[in-house]
């Protein structure tokens, strides 16, 4: 389709397409087809080969999944440890043995990972989109202390990470039942003074973006999921709850919600049963547990919401940048709190043996809800696996919210309709490696001998 070619030209039918979306994790396009400026087709196809973790989990030594599980993903592995270890340990029948020192570790290492991709999203993938920039290379020119901040504070996330973890990248620290070794105290208690000088610069950052963007509009009327802890922000445990009425404790999940196989995606569309598609990130953690931040983050929150003029709950799933800059605060704070009165734990790990069992568990993967279930044999092998990634989750939204943003593209260039589209999709922060797990298997006679 020509650039210039004008509206008149169109006549009433206009096709928006992207190969190959930018400056998101993994592979995928999309597809918006718009009839006399009525959508008739949104579609983000994920054409990434899959790559079939749940099937060469199966027959494994349970002790082996939480590293296997890590390599799903290089920007979240410690999610996929995390909700595979306390998955694991509800099978092996030790989850409400582990020691809470170890559970603090485990908020720890998660906080590095908060803080390391909810910076580089915000800063070096979407804040270009907002700032009408072509990446993060172009924004330095304009904007390059905060670059540079925002790198500095990167950094900061992957040194927790590496902390506990052993490395940034895939870490291998954690396992079934604690963690195979812990951090020292001295290492700990330095890394805490670097932490409490980055939660100010956060927060100043985190304002910068209230005051500088706007943001553009879409509300809608999401069912918003995530976990709901008793105590605390969403990070670990706690029940999966939403704003309309659903309440299920982690083993219950697959009983309220479901995956769909779509012929454009070999990721699955999950939805709520009998109701429809639901969005789980930031956005859903902050407007279900906004009360729960840690206080240096629910300060800033007030002080944000005075500055875009909206309270919570937020229906704008734009103002997830927002949301993820409140989160990156609240991990700040967390963390220098669980570094600054550390002393290592008298145990590392709770021992366990293996047995015949099931377990299901979800953590907040920094895009939302990642939830692994596992059913292992008399000797901890694993019999089935099943993971639903927070992307996956995620896409059914993604498109039902290119259908709403479709009568605010009828005004615009075929080139800026095609940018706005993106940079929608580009909002969630998609990990298209983390959804492709599935692929339909169907007969074929002659031409491909049995699969599709």
């Amino acid at each position: 389709m020509s650039k210039s070619r004008s509206r008149a030209a169109e006549g009433k039918t206009r096709t928006f397409r992207v190969e190959a979306l930018a400056r998101v994790e993994g592979e995928g396009g999309l597809h918006l087809e718009m009839v006399d400026g009525k959508c008739v087709s949104a579609r983000v196809d994920i054409y990434e080969p899959p790559r079939f973790y749940e099937a060469f989990l199966r027959g494994r030594d349970f002790r082996e999944v939480p590293d296997i599980t890590a390599r799903i993903c290089g920007i979240c592995p410690v999610a996929y440890q995390a909700s595979s270890s306390h998955a694991l340990e509800k099978a092996m029948g030790i989850f409400n043995e582990i020691d809470p020192a170890i559970r603090a570790l485990r908020d720890l290492i998660y906080c590095g990972e908060w803080i390391e991709s909810h910076v580089l999203h915000m800063f070096l993938l979407h804040l270009p989109d907002f700032l009408g920039q072509e990446s993060a290379l172009s924004l330095v020119n304009g904007h390059g202390p905060v670059v540079k901040q925002a790198l500095r504070l990167k950094k900061l996330g992957n040194a927790i990470v590496t902390l506990v973890g052993g490395r940034a990248v895939h870490p291998v620290g954690m396992c079934v039942g604690g963690f195979h070794a812990v951090p020292e105290r001295a290492a700990c208690h330095e890394l805490a003074r670097q932490v409490r000088i980055a939660i100010d610069e956060m927060a100043e950052l985190t304002l910068f973006l209230a005051e500088k963007i706007k943001f553009p509009e879409l509300e809608r009327d999401y069912e918003f999921v995530s976990l709901c802890p008793v105590d605390g922000y969403p990070m670990n445990l706690g029940r999966i709850r939403s704003n309309k009425g659903l309440d299920v404790d982690q083993d219950e999940y697959l009983s309220v919600v479901e995956e769909r196989h779509v012929a454009h995606s070999t990721a699955l569309h999950a939805a709520v049963k009998g109701r429809g598609h639901y969005l789980v990130g930031p956005l859903a953690r902050l407007n279900l547990n906004g009360e729960k931040l840690h206080p240096r983050a629910r300060e800033l929150l007030r002080l944000v919401c005075e500055r875009v003029g909206r309270k919570l709950p937020w229906r704008n799933n734009f103002l997830s940048l927002l949301a993820r800059g409140l989160e990156t605060v609240h991990a700040l704070a967390l963390a220098h709190d669980i570094l600054a009165e550390y002393s290592p734990p008298a145990r590392s790990r709770v021992p366990c043996e293996p047995r015949a069992g099931i377990g299901g568990h979800g953590t907040e993967a920094p895009r939302g809800i990642c939830w692994h279930q596992y059913r292992t044999e008399a000797d901890g092998t694993i019999a089935s696996a099943r993971i639903m990634a927070p992307t996956g989750q995620n896409l059914g939204v993604m498109e039902e919210d290119l259908v709403e943003l479709a009568p605010q593209l009828n005004e615009l260039s075929d080139d800026v309709a095609r940018l706005r589209s993106e940079h929608l999709i580009r909002n969630y922060d998609p990990c298209i490696s983390c959804s492709a797990h599935f692929l339909r298997f169907t007969r074929s006679v002659r031409r491909t001998r049995g699969v599709v």
